[in-house]
């Protein structure tokens, strides 16, 4: 891997994407029919988790990639209230065990380690590998890629609206989080509502939120464009200030 990395970043970023979309799908699928959930998966993306982030510090690359703090202090933590918002949207109207404890803590776990993958891979290989000649196409691949990626929530036995309705909301994360690391030059705050964001779905109470809303369709057509609204503002905000404030550190 290391000659592919050397050779070509760009190429080396989609093989990790296939390697990581593929190893999901089988994961999944091996769970349904050992009847176990989120263990296969857990340990795929446990697994490769650790073997991208040995090869990332036996490289040097931690900083190249952001796995550092922010460069702002402490007294922006309220720049984070948006992707808190959203990150903690799935547990608003409650938290339930929809799982047993051991397939619950499967699935936390799982989810935590997709946050790091999915933001190191697209955020990290494949923005940071093509921002070197193009930055705005860089964005707008990494987050493209990023929100078509959920496609393979369809192959594994999702209605089709609900892919759809989730390849937006990824388009729109995804160019927020891609706006923010470009910017804070930190992917942390990024793998951290990642993770959350997606953990947070382990222990949802679907029920409650669907009681409020009267019917899925409606739930994640508000939510979406809660979403989308909180995404371009956030983002709008970070292009017009965050650097500014960073020279003044």
């Amino acid at each position: 891997m290391n000659k592919i990395y050397r050779k070509n970043e760009v190429t080396f970023a989609i093989i990790c994407i296939m390697i990581y979309v593929v190893g999901t799908s089988l994961c999944e699928a091996l769970a349904q029919s050992i009847g176990i959930i989120k263990l296969p998966a857990m340990i795929f993306h446990l697994v490769l988790t650790i073997l991208i982030l040995f090869w990332i510090g036996k490289n040097g690359l931690s900083e190249k990639y952001g796995l550092k703090k922010p460069a702002y202090g402490i007294y922006r933590a309220w720049f984070y209230l948006p992707l808190l918002l959203i990150g903690l949207s799935g547990i608003f109207f409650g938290v339930k065990l929809k799982y047993s404890a051991a397939e619950t803590a499967f699935y936390i776990i799982s989810m935590l380690c997709v946050g790091f993958l999915e933001e190191i891979i697209f955020r990290g290989f494949l923005f940071v590998g093509m921002a070197k000649k193009n930055v705005k196409s860089a964005v707008i691949v990494s987050s493209v890629t990023f929100g078509i990626g959920h496609i393979v929530n369809l192959l594994n036995g999702q209605d089709l609206v609900e892919t759809l309705l989730q390849i937006v909301f990824a388009l729109a994360v995804g160019f927020t989080l891609v706006t923010l690391f470009y910017k804070g030059k930190s992917l942390m705050p990024c793998i951290i509502f990642h993770g959350v964001n997606n953990a947070c779905s382990a222990v949802s109470d679907e029920e409650a939120s669907l009681g409020f809303f009267g019917s899925a369709e409606r739930e994640m057509m508000v939510s979406l464009v809660i979403s989308l609204v909180l995404c371009a503002v956030y983002s709008l905000i970070m292009w017009k200030t965050l650097k500014a404030e960073q020279r003044r550190l």
